[in-house]
């Protein structure tokens, strides 16, 4: 049987719960569907705590680390690879209320511009740094005011690949719930501790369980190669434009640099914490006798 007709008939051959068939949505002036594009907007997604997880690995990653979504809204007509309808049911098996929509509701729901036929809505992210359960020599990343959200959610994807511990989001700018950090986080929200907290309680934090605190500046005297990151250690980034605040730079226990070699004098904020963090990894797996003692290396243009 096609893909298509499988997951159209999905209702008779993959019976619901009982009490909990899929409802179909074929008008985009459905209630359902203006209570889901609400959560576009900031001050909807908090006053509801939820938020939106759109695509077939985000809304896998989610039911993987045990989100329970609320609402499942999916296109079969959208359907790409044939392994939809068995997430559909997994959504069902954890509760969600299922609506199978038109291709024109679902377009109207999308924000991607290649939608897959899948959209949840989900409880938000919410941990606060109580919830971390961190081990020995910790690999933290700290971002402090990133404006933009696929720059959050890069730096979220890096983080997971990397086996970063936590992530701290610090005096935000954008929201982790943002559907883009979603997105471009590829669903590793859900796999990562992230925590957003004030710059002042996450330097407390930190100092208090002697993490120390590695600031990312151009101005640093230390090559990010030469300093010992195998040690417990939290990296901070900051904004590009203008990069970490005084609170950070003064409760630095070491200051790091990216060498620059060619014309451009910076990095993208996420392309940065991404060399910092498998810098990290680097020396985390090599023998103790060759990671670097933190000693500084020749001045140059740096990110």
């Amino acid at each position: 049987m096609p893909i298509v007709s499988a997951v159209r008939s999905l209702t008779a051959v993959n019976a619901p719960e009982p009490g909990r068939p899929p409802i179909r949505i074929d008008s985009p002036q459905n209630e359902r569907v203006k209570e889901a594009l609400r959560l576009r907007d900031r001050p909807d997604r908090d006053r509801l705590g939820r938020l939106l997880i759109e695509g077939y690995r985000e809304v896998k990653r989610a039911l993987d680390n045990g989100v329970r979504p609320a609402d499942l809204f999916f296109c079969p007509d959208a359907f790409q690879k044939g392994n939809e309808p068995a997430l559909v049911d997994r959504a069902r098996a954890a509760g969600a209320r299922l609506f199978e929509c038109s291709e024109r509701v679902f377009a109207k729901l999308s924000y991607r511009d290649r939608p897959d036929g899948l959209l949840a809505v989900a409880p938000q992210v919410r941990r606060a740094l109580a919830d971390l359960d961190l081990p020995r020599d910790p690999l933290l990343l700290v971002c402090e005011h990133i404006e933009k959200p696929g720059n959050l959610g890069t730096m979220l994807r890096s983080a997971d690949a990397g086996g970063v511990h936590a992530v701290l989001v610090c005096d935000r700018c954008t929201d982790i719930n943002n559907p883009n950090v979603v997105r471009s986080s590829v669903g590793t929200l859900f796999a990562l501790p992230v925590v957003e907290v004030a710059s002042d309680e996450a330097v407390a934090w930190l100092r208090a369980r002697g993490i120390r605190i590695v600031a990312a500046t151009p101005s640093a005297a230390v090559e990010h190669t030469a300093a010992d990151l195998a040690a417990g250690a939290a990296i901070v980034v900051g904004s590009e434009q203008y990069g970490l605040t005084d609170r950070w730079m003064e409760a630095a226990d070491l200051k790091v640099r990216i060498p620059m070699l060619g014309q451009c004098d910076s990095l993208n904020v996420a392309a940065a914490a991404t060399i910092l963090i498998y810098e990290a990894v680097r020396q985390r797996r090599a023998p103790r006798a060759v990671r670097p003692p933190d000693g500084p290396t020749a001045p140059g243009r740096t990110a």
